[in-house]
């Protein structure tokens, strides 16, 4: 019977040792040389496209969050090889942008609770096991994007959706992997190493990946 008691008491030690890991720190790292590849490999034709100002209405966010994520988005939808980003306010003799992308920031949460459990409460999944124990859990982080892809000509609409990057602390996605090669830049260096970085990463690449996918044929031409 002593060594039943022992041997429980030994299991439940464990368990927040386990536990306290993400607390302490943030499992939010980003590695610089990691690379995430949202698209595969791709050297044909690009098509022309040019990036409207984001507008933001979002609470939590302001104009210089949408000049920071305008730009993450420029260098990714650049990196992927499929787009030749050309600047909205040309000249008569410049280039003229065949498409372009409008995006609301429209939710930007860059910490919220995932709700308290307590013991035997209902703490969510994402709480872990000290987060259930204790009535705790992750800070949680999300932003939304509206994304419309418009013929720059005809002004139709091509597609339209909403994309959604979330992450927490305890989060099993690796953000080392998440474009890692391009930095957060001034305007949104307040959230490196946070799960507000990892969100946005999440959130721009599938931007890209949604872009690149709904962009018909005829338009990769240059």
């Amino acid at each position: 019977m002593k060594r039943i008691i022992v041997f429980l008491i030994l299991g439940v030690l464990s368990l927040f040792n386990v536990g306290c890991v993400p607390f302490l720190r943030p499992a939010s790292h980003i590695d610089s040389g990691a690379v995430f590849q949202a698209l595969p490999p791709y050297s044909g034709n690009k098509a022309k496209v040019s990036l409207a100002d984001f507008d933001v209405t979002a609470t939590k966010a302001n104009s210089d969050v949408g000049r920071g994520l305008y730009t993450f988005l420029a260098t990714a939808l650049t990196n992927s090889n499929r787009f030749s980003i050309v600047s909205l306010q040309t000249g008569t003799k410049a280039p003229v942008s065949e498409l372009i992308i409008n995006t609301v920031v429209a939710e930007f949460e860059p910490q919220s609770s995932g709700g308290r459990g307590g013991v035997g409460g209902g703490g969510s999944v994402g709480s872990g096991s000290l987060g259930g124990l204790l009535g705790t859990s992750p800070n949680k982080a999300h932003i939304v994007l509206d994304v419309r892809i418009v013929d720059g000509t005809t002004s139709k609409v091509i597609a339209t959706t909403r994309l959604k990057g979330q992450a927490s602390d305890a989060a099993g996605v690796n953000s080392a992997s998440l474009l890692g090669n391009i930095a957060l830049g001034e305007a949104l260096s307040r959230y490196a190493r946070t799960p507000m970085e990892k969100a946005i990463r999440i959130c721009i690449i599938e931007a890209v990946r949604y872009i690149a996918q709904n962009v018909p044929p005829s338009y990769y031409k240059y």
